[in-house]
C-alpha cells in the first residue's frame, strides 16, 4: 500500500482507489492538487533534480571509477583518446538506464524504507510511463555508443549487465532469494569488465581476475548496508541474508568474501598486470579490511560497526582502482624485444 503519511495528499489514501489496486500512485486528482505537486510541476529546476536523481548519480559515478580502471590497466599506458570518453560515456548511459529501471521496479517497496520512500517515483513525482521510456533512451544511448567506439564483446557485456541487473535481480531474485545480492554482483562487475574488453577485445585472464575482484567485493559491501539498514530491509521484506539468517551468518560470510577478495586483488600482481605497489596497498587495505569485519563480532553497536564498514569498502575499491590505473605493467616494445638478438648476432660476428 502506498505510504498514508505521505505529504503530496490531504485525504486518507481509502478513497484512492487506483493506488489501492496498484494503479498509477497519484492518480486522484485530490493529489494532484495538493501544494507540493503544483510546486514540483511549476519548478523546472526540481523537475531536472528529480530525473537526475532517479538515475542514482552516486552510483554511476561509482561505476565510472571502476570502468576506467578496467580501461587504463588494459591499456597500459597507451590511452585511445576518442575510445576512453566514448567508453565511459556509454557505460555510464546504461548503468544509469538500469537505475531508473531498478526505481521503477522497487517503486512500491521503497515507500516502506526510511532510506527510498523519498524517491521522486516512490512519491509520484515521475509517472511510470515516462520514467520507463527515459531509461529506454538512456540504455539505447549507451549501448549504440559502445557498439561506435568499441567492440561487440563490450557491448554484450554491458548489456548482460542491464538484463541481468534489472531482469534477474530487481524483478525476481531480490524479492525471493536469499542469493539476490549474489546474481547482482555479477551485474555490479560488469562496468570494468567492459572497460577492461573495450581495450582487448577478448575476455583474457585480466577479465576473470576484474570480474573476481569487483564480484566479490561487492557482498561485503552489500551485506553491510542490510546490517545497517535492517529495519528497512526488514520492513520492506527483502530476504537479505542478515533478514533471513541473522547478522552472525552475515558476518561469517562476509569474512569469507574479504578474503577472497584478497586473493583476487593480489591476483593482478602475480598474473603481471600490475606492479608491486598494487601488491601493497591490496594486501594493507585487504588486511585492514578483514580486520575490521572481524571487529564486528565484538561490536556493541551492530548498526555503527557496519555503517563504517560500509564506507571503508567504497575507500577501498576507489583506491584500488586507482592503483590498477595508474601502476599497470607496461608492455615492452617489440624493438625492444630484438635488441637481444641483434647484440648477440654483433657479438659473433
Amino acid at each position: 500500500m502506498p505510504d498514508t503519511n505521505s505529504p503530496f495528499c490531504s485525504q486518507d489514501w481509502r478513497h484512492v482507489s487506483s493506488a489501492a489496486n496498484g494503479g498509477p500512485d497519484f492518480a486522484s486528482e485530490t493529489c494532484l492538487q495538493s501544494p507540493e505537486v503544483k510546486s514540483f510541476f511549476a519548478n523546472p529546476y526540481e523537475r531536472i533534480k528529480n530525473y537526475l536523481l532517479v538515475a542514482k548519480p552516486g552510483i554511476v559515478f561509482g561505476n565510472l571509477i571502476s570502468a576506467a580502471a578496467g580501461f587504463f590497466l588494459a591499456s597500459k599506458g597507451q590511452v585511445d583518446g576518442v575510445a576512453l570518453p566514448a567508453t565511459l560515456i556509454g557505460i555510464s548511459l546504461v548503468v544509469a538506464s538500469g537505475c531508473v529501471f531498478n526505481n521503477c521496479v522497487d517503486r512500491k517497496i521503497d515507500r516502506k524504507m526510511i532510506r527510498t520512500r523519498n524517491r521522486a517515483l516512490a512519491k509520484g513525482l515521475i509517472s511510470l510511463k515516462i520514467a520507463v521510456s527515459y531509461a529506454t533512451i538512456l540504455g539505447i544511448a549507451g549501448l549504440a555508443l559502445l557498439w561506435a567506439a568499441t567492440n561487440l564483446l563490450a557491448v554484450v557485456i554491458v548489456l548482460a549487465g542491464l538484463v541481468i541487473y534489472v531482469g534477474v535481480y530487481s524483478l525476481y531474485m531480490k524479492r525471493n532469494s536469499v542469493y539476490g545480492a549474489l546474481i547482482g554482483s555479477l551485474a555490479g562487475a560488469t562496468p570494468p569488465l567492459a572497460g577492461y574488453c573495450a581495450v582487448t577485445g577478448s575476455f583474457d585472464m585480466g577479465a576473470v581476475i576484474l570480474l573476481s575482484i569487483f564480484s566479490l567485493w561487492q557482498m561485503p559491501h552489500c551485506y553491510a548496508i542490510a546490517v545497517f539498514r535492517l529495519d528497512d530491509y526488514t520492513a520492506a521484506a527483502i530476504p537479505v541474508l542478515p533478514v533471513k539468517q541473522g547478522t552472525a551468518a552475515a558476518k561469517k560470510h562476509m569474512i569469507g568474501y574479504i578474503l577472497a577478495f584478497m586473493a583476487a586483488t593480489l591476483m593482478l600482481t602475480f598474473g603481471g598486470y600490475t606492479g608491486y605497489g598494487t601488491f601493497a596497498v591490496a594486501t594493507v587495505l585487504g588486511l585492514s579490511w578483514l580486520y575490521m569485519a572481524w571487529s564486528g563480532y565484538k561490536a556493541s553497536d551492530e548498526r555503527l560497526w557496519a555503517k563504517k564498514l560500509f564506507i571503508f569498502s567504497i575507500l577501498t575499491i576507489f583506491i584500488l582502482s586507482v592503483m590498477m590505473s595508474i601502476d599497470f605493467t607496461a608492455p615492452v616494445p617489440s624493438e625492444m624485444l630484438l635488441i637481444p638478438v641483434r647484440d648477440s648476432v654483433w657479438n659473433l660476428i
